[in-house]
Parts: structure tokens; sequence; C-alpha cells
């Protein structure tokens, strides 16, 4: 079952203090383009899962273990490949890896490039029915071990009473082991960027309509 920080009293942190555990951080990425009021949000939205993940650490465990979606190589190659990807998460992970963490591979590298060609697949369309089957049926079953491989190495690395760190984006069908306790990291400026989001999707929708 998973946990929101905010909602845990001081007699359960005690409680979860034993055994495996993971701080679950929605990825949010941002660009070079975005407007200034989105990246404000985006700028919030990190600052305040640095310090959920800071009051984490004090009431339950601190991180011993940084995993990040997409990301295949371990150590120093794998930090620097998200440095390029998101500069932000990778701000955080550093600080962790700095403080003691260790910073692991979490994805295999060709079954999430299979992973990310159908996802290309899909998103161009279909003309044939057929096809679409054939190719949504070759990305779930490509999605699935891809899964199972991250719920592996999270599993086989994360040890005794040890807290992990994993960045991942919303709406992820990863299945955790059932020995491992999830804390889901939700700061209120992730409500403010799905609202501004949604708010700009309207817009744009009743432009085009007029």
């Amino acid at each position: 079952m998973a946990e929101q920080i905010g909602r845990i009293e001081k007699p359960l942190a005690e409680q979860f203090k034993q055994g495996k555990k993971l701080y679950l951080v929605p990825l949010i990425y941002s660009n070079k383009g975005a407007p200034p009021e989105f990246k404000e949000r985006i700028g919030r939205y990190w600052q305040q899962v640095a310090e959920q993940l800071i009051n984490l650490e004090v009431r339950i465990g601190k991180i011993n273990h940084v995993y990040h979606e997409s990301i295949s190589q371990s150590g120093e190659d794998g930090m620097r490949v998200v440095e390029k990807v998101n500069p932000d998460s990778y701000q955080i992970a550093k600080g962790k890896c700095d403080n003691g963490a260790v910073f692991e591979a979490i994805e295999e590298k060709e079954l999430y490039e299979e992973v990310t060609d159908w996802e290309r697949c899909i998103l161009l369309g279909f003309v044939s029915e057929k096809v679409a089957s054939k190719v949504s049926e070759f990305y779930v079953e490509a999605l699935r071990k891809r899964y199972e491989v991250m719920a592996k190495r999270i599993s086989e690395t994360l040890k005794g009473n040890e807290a992990g760190l994993l960045f991942i984006m919303e709406g992820h069908r990863l299945q955790f082991p059932a020995d491992i306790e999830v804390f889901n990291v939700f700061p209120p400026a992730l409500d403010e960027i799905h609202r501004w989001l949604r708010d700009r999707a309207k817009k744009e929708q009743e432009k085009a309509e007029d």
C-alpha cells in the first residue's frame, strides 16, 4: 500500500523505519521554450519535492539507492545521462548520491528502446486495424517485460531496512514487490501544474474551434 508522507503520523513513521522503503517522485519535465509561468510552477514543484524527501529521510529512513526511469547505466555514467535528460531530478539525485546513496541502473537498454519505438509507432497512427492491433500487442508485451525488469532490479538492490528513491512518470504500471513499502511524494505544486496544463489545453481547443 502506497503512503503519502503528509499523512503519516509519528507513531506510524516509527513503524515504517523497519523493512524496505521506496520514495516515489513523479517525473516532471520542462524545456527551454516553456512559458515563464510554467517554469515557475516546475521550479516550485522540485523545491517541494526536495523538502518532502528531507522530511521522509528524517522520519523514516535515509536514501541508500537512487533509481531513475529511462536510465540503464549505474554510478557516474547514469548520473551524466540524468543530467542531460532532466537537470531538476539530477540535482536531487546528485545531492542524495553525494550523501552516500548509490545510483542504480533500473532499465534494460534494449527493452526500453523497444518500448519507446513501439510508442512512436502508435503515436503516428495506422490505416490498417490489423497492423494497429499487432503493434498494440507488441507494445503491451514489451512494456510488461520492461516493468518486470524494473521491479526485479529494485528488489535485488534494495536490502534490509534500506530506503530507495525512484523518479518515474505518472501513469506508470510498475508493480512493486510486496516486501517494499511505497511512499508517494505529491507536493501541492503538482496539482498546480496539472491545472495549468488543463487550462492551457482548454484554451487551445477553444481557439481551434473559433
